[in-house]
């Protein structure tokens, strides 16, 4: 499996600790397997994301690892014509409202859309 500089490992792999993280993980992993970019633009966007963090002051001590794993995807998505940062605002806004509308223990889940 693909390793990528910086991320939370330990001896069994990738470390996540928050679900979204690991599906943010996953989602990226199952575009790259689609072909929708190859690894050297995902390393690309990466780097760039921590980066720009690191200079507007984050300490980098690993928690913040997988915001900049998201950002990338977000500008890759741009990028790629796949989707623009207001639709990205969109559906991010539609998660939030379900997420603090669903009962605790309770799946989180989008209204259908048609």
């Amino acid at each position: 499996m693909q390793r990528f500089t910086l991320q939370p490992v330990d001896d069994e792999g990738p470390v996540f600790s928050a679900p979204w993280e690991a599906q943010a993980f996953g989602l990226v992993i199952a575009l790259h397997e689609q072909g929708l970019f190859n690894w050297d633009e995902w390393a690309r966007q990466l780097s760039q994301q921590i980066s720009l963090a690191q200079a507007e002051g984050d300490p980098d001590l690993g928690d913040t690892y997988y915001q900049h794993w998201l950002r990338a995807l977000e500008q890759l998505l741009e990028l790629k014509g796949l989707a623009n940062y207001q639709e990205i605002g969109d559906v991010a806004a539609l998660w939030r409202e379900a997420y603090l509308h669903t009962p605790h223990g309770m799946p989180v889940e989008l209204p259908s859309v048609e």
